[in-house]
């Protein structure tokens, strides 16, 4: 893992010298318009990329969620065999640098590494004490071997020889080391000269991102031996040398694949429970366990989505996850007498196989964890806070987006129906910024029963149309409506006008309780209405254009959008004749009865936006 995705290319050039898909040419077109050495690395562009990285930080997290995806893997497949033994037992790498220990979400994926002792977890420390502005002594003075320490972290430090290079035998034997360390995670640290032997220029901040001059490149060219006047040439025998890399590989995968096909003699039924899980498929019958509950009842959605996932934990294994110390209140305990915690954790119920992870206050490493765990494969995993905290894992939710990584994030307290606790906790501009993001689809659920069709429809899609999910789940609660299993396609007509719908009424979430207590009213007034409930517009967006035409055909001008958030996502869907009620302005501290009043959030604030749209559909169409 190459955290510090600035520093790529020396990533791609180790790739082109041992033949690892890349070649000269590759390495000559870096930085360039469709190459596959582009300016950080990217997953799933250029072979032997783990993850995409760049933005500082989220490649060590990332990191973090790799290691422990290792131990509950392990867990899984081979929990009896001695430390170091498993053929599931390897070790997670990943070169940072300090930009990286300068951001946030080191500290608390660090942290948490710590806490949790993957031993299984390398860091390799660039400290050569340069940023881009200069030196870090600008802005930085801790103590960084104290810090890891203290949260737990094995600490080894690399001095460089006298040339001001680090001694390739030294750096061996601190490598050997830290992987040798398996109660604890470890750093190394490699006191480097960046630039290094660049002349005038090695040790400052030029050499952190300006290209070398013609003068200083040959200068550095003659220190190291080479003819200063030949570019992107390669030695015969360099390469001869280097792609020996190869066959040490393919004898050390050799020699793996012999014990693992002795684990699957020994372990049968483990092997079958392997070979389902790597080809991404579920258990059979699993969709028979997920509650179907009774209309009429009135069931938070986030209480139901603890159900379904209570369920689907006696059925899929390989599903496991936690939350942001919100679990209570997130109901995303899969299992209480299981916690993901190492050897020697006092707390009951604490297994280093666990399936319920506790994350801490800790939204935005918990993003990136959950990145690494699905990049590693073998698990999938959810994770769980408020939405308003979305925006603390911004970053990690755009790179599972960027590599179409099929994590699921659970989101309750989803509108100002969070009431009492006031502005700071009731999203507002969250869902359409959420929908704004490419690649990345937002499920608002709008009773118990839509909850479990779109976790079976979140748990297809991972196999077939892998893509991160955030489900926005209420507080309080919402009326039972009948299993329509066309939830799955993102938008359906939840209740059908009496006749040719004159206006169409769209909503999501808890807010579909409320077009449809308008419905009635308007229909008692002779108004024909359909109601869509729209659960994932991304979802309804991917439909066929009949399908999308049978929900809202394009004759019916007039429509309502309800939602209790921001307005900005739904204009594309109402038109100009429609209308949009929703909230353009932060909430309020107040029972969520009194607040959806004042917000004009009611069924009679619905009816007088219906009737507005009517009549500007009448108008332009008279027009």
């Amino acid at each position: 893992m190459l955290s510090a995705g600035h520093a790529c290319l020396s990533q791609y050039i180790q790739l082109y010298l041992t033949g690892y898909g890349l070649e000269l040419a590759d390495i000559e077109a870096y930085r360039t318009w469709g190459s596959v050495t582009p300016g950080h690395p990217e997953f799933g562009l250029t072979a032997g990329i783990e993850t995409t990285s760049g933005p500082l930080g989220q490649g060590a997290a990332t990191a973090v969620g790799m290691a422990m995806a290792a131990r509950y893997e392990r867990g899984l497949f081979d929990p009896g065999a001695e430390p170091g033994q498993s053929v599931f037992d390897h070790t997670i790498w990943a070169m940072v640098s300090d930009g990286d220990l300068q951001e946030g979400v080191y500290l608390e994926a660090t942290s948490l590494a710590g806490h949790q002792k993957l031993g299984n977890l390398v860091f390799l420390y660039d400290d050569n004490r340069i940023c881009n502005d200069g030196s870090t002594l600008a802005a930085w003075s801790e103590n960084v071997v104290a810090r890891h320490e203290a949260c737990g972290w094995h600490v080894l430090e690399v001095e460089p020889a006298p040339s001001g290079d680090i001694a390739p035998q030294e750096l061996l034997a601190a490598l050997i080391e830290a992987k040798s360390i398996l109660d604890r995670p470890s750093l190394v640290v490699l006191r480097t000269t960046i630039g290094w032997p660049a002349p005038t220029v090695g040790g400052t901040s030029v050499a952190h991102g300006t290209p070398l001059t013609t003068e200083e490149l040959a200068a550095t060219k003659r220190l190291l031996g080479f003819d200063p006047e030949r570019f992107f040439d390669v030695d015969p025998e360099v390469i001869e040398y280097t792609r020996r890399a190869r066959e040490r590989g393919q004898a050390l995968r050799q020699s793996w694949e012999k014990r693992f096909e002795r684990w699957r003699r020994e372990h049968p039924l483990r092997a079958e429970e392997f070979d389902r899980i790597q080809a991404k498929s579920l258990p059979p019958h699993w969709r028979s366990k997920v509650p179907i509950f009774q209309p009429g009842e009135y069931i938070p959605t986030r209480v139901a989505s603890g159900r379904v996932l209570t369920a689907l934990g006696g059925v899929v294994p390989e599903l496991w996850g936690g939350a942001a110390d919100v679990a209570a209140s997130m109901n995303t305990t899969i299992d209480e007498s299981s916690h993901f915690l190492p050897e020697g954790n006092p707390l009951p119920g604490g297994d280093r196989y666990g399936r319920t992870v506790n994350f801490g206050v800790r939204e935005h490493a918990m993003g990136a964890i959950m990145n690494g765990v699905t990049l590693h494969g073998g698990t999938r995993i959810y994770g769980g806070t408020y939405l308003v905290f979305a925006d603390y894992m911004q970053p990690a939710l755009r790179m599972a987006a960027m590599m179409g990584l099929p994590v699921i994030h659970l989101w309750s307290h989803d509108s100002i129906g969070v009431g009492e606790n006031g502005m700071t906790h009731q999203p507002i501009e969250q869902l359409a910024g959420l929908r704004a993001m490419p690649g990345f689809n937002v499920v608002r659920p709008a009773d118990a029963n839509e909850t479990a069709v779109v976790w079976e429809e979140i748990l297809r899609r991972q196999s077939e149309r892998p893509a991160p999910h955030g489900i926005a789940l209420t507080r309080q609660a919402t009326p039972v409506l009948e299993i329509n299993p066309d939830a799955a396609r993102g938008g359906y007509v939840v209740h059908e006008a009496t006749d040719d719908p004159a206006v169409i009424l769209m909503a999501t979430g808890s807010e579909v309780q409320i077009a449809l207590r308008a419905q009635q009213i308007l229909e008692d007034d002779g108004t024909a209405t359909r109601v869509v409930s729209m659960p994932c517009v991304e979802w309804f967006c991917e439909q066929p254009a009949t399908y999308r035409e049978s929900v809202l055909p394009r004759t019916v001008r007039a429509r309502v959008a309800i939602e209790a958030a921001a307005s900005l996502s739904w204009h594309r869907f109402v038109g100009d004749a429609g209308r949009v009620v929703g909230i353009d302005r932060f909430g309020e501290c107040g029972p969520y009865e009194l607040l959806y009043r004042r917000f004009g959030l009611t069924p009679e604030a619905v009816v007088a936006g219906a009737r507005e749209a009517i009549e500007a559909a009448r108008v332009h169409t008279t027009i």
